[in-house]
């Protein structure tokens, strides 16, 4: 069920983050929701093993926009080369 609900809160952050990156890309719904999905688990398991949170704790919403933020940014950077 944990991983479950990351995934469901990495949709969501990847939507939202989606909406406040600047610019326009030709990027779908499908990957958006795979780089909010892939920031939100980034960020659970990076926040674990930094010590924010207990191992088995899932990552704040904020934590998943951020995560998915800058896997936004880093695939324009990627994209565009």
């Amino acid at each position: 069920m944990h991983l479950l609900w990351t995934m469901l809160i990495g949709f969501l952050a990847g939507l939202l983050a989606r909406t406040f990156y600047p610019g326009s890309g030709p990027q779908g719904f499908i990957t958006t929701a795979l780089l909010g999905v892939a920031g939100s688990l980034a960020a659970t398991y990076a926040g674990a093993a930094l010590g924010f949170y207990p191992p088995d704790h899932v990552a704040g919403f904020l934590a998943s926009v951020i995560g998915a933020f800058a896997l936004l940014a880093a695939y324009h950077l990627i994209r565009k080369q």
